[in-house]
């Protein structure tokens, strides 16, 4: 597996913009999606050799000026500046902010007093290897019957990269399988021990479901959306969720769901015996 995470990065964005974005002609012909090297660079102000080695993993560290040039080049979001930033630090391996630190799987008593207001709400805690340490009553009945919380401790990585049940479950497998690698890639990843000792059992277990999206995916998962989710009682559920990030030394992150329809809203008061209107429906516009 590649470890230039920076030159992927760079290429994947590099591809996502579109000559256009950046007030350039389109042109005929165009071989490249999104904008060629050339053009990257003369937006960046660098050589055109410059990018190239930067994306093939033959210099690891630009300098703070040449990255906030290819930054601005490629109109990034402050998230996503932040993560260029944190791949350039990784590109030397003698610090880790975690160290050899164990995933955390106490749940602080405020965390779990938390959950429970957030009933009804369909609401799950998940360390940084994917295991899940809490949830409401409403996430275990929306996932339970899907066979996600069948392990001890249940693994989101896992169940959706090796379970075939997963592919049941989600209707949009092919993306919910991105944002789990992408969750794992996003922090260290394999500077880090026990996410590299998952990576390297996903490496037996799931195969090329999981090796092929380590090759092409940046470590950028989205922290909001709607998931689709099929549930063998209540059918076709579409859910709005949010990631809230738990401070540094939890180490853990929020994930909570919300009915983005009438329909999944009335579904889902309907699987907790509440009376309807108990969960209401947020808008995704």
């Amino acid at each position: 597996m590649s470890d230039n995470e920076l030159g992927l990065f760079l290429r994947t964005r590099r591809e996502a913009v579109s000559p256009a974005d950046v007030g350039l002609p389109a042109g005929p012909r165009r071989r490249t999606p999104g904008l060629r090297r050339s053009e990257l660079a003369t937006l960046a102000g660098v050589s055109v050799e410059y990018v190239t080695r930067l994306e093939q993993g033959r210099d690891r560290r630009p300098s703070p000026s040449v990255l906030s040039a290819l930054a601005d080049a490629l109109r990034l979001p402050p998230g996503e500046r932040i993560h260029l930033h944190r791949l350039t630090k990784a590109a030397d391996g003698g610090f880790s902010c975690m160290g050899a630190a164990p995933p955390l799987r106490d749940v602080r008593p405020t965390v779990r007093a938390l959950l429970d207001r957030l009933e009804p709400a369909p609401a799950v805690l998940v360390n940084r290897v994917g295991e899940l340490l809490a949830w409401t009553r409403a996430y275990e009945r929306l996932t339970g019957p899907c066979g996600l919380l069948d392990d001890t401790p249940p693994n989101l990585a896992r169940f959706v990269l090796t379970d075939d049940r997963a592919r049941a479950a989600y209707p949009d497998w092919e993306r919910v399988a991105d944002e789990q690698v992408a969750f794992l890639k996003h922090g260290p990843f394999r500077a880090d021990p026990h996410i590299a000792a998952l990576a390297d059992e996903l490496t037996v277990t799931a195969g090329t479901v999981f090796t092929d999206r380590v090759e092409r995916l940046p470590g950028l998962p989205r922290p909001s959306g709607v998931l689709r989710m099929t549930h063998p009682q209540a059918g076709e559920l579409r859910l709005a969720y949010e990631t809230l990030d738990l401070p540094a030394d939890d180490d853990q992150r929020l994930l909570v769901h919300l009915p983005a329809d009438a329909a999944t809203s009335a579904a889902l008061d309907a699987l907790a015996g509440r009376r309807p209107g108990a969960l209401r429906a947020v808008s995704t516009a």
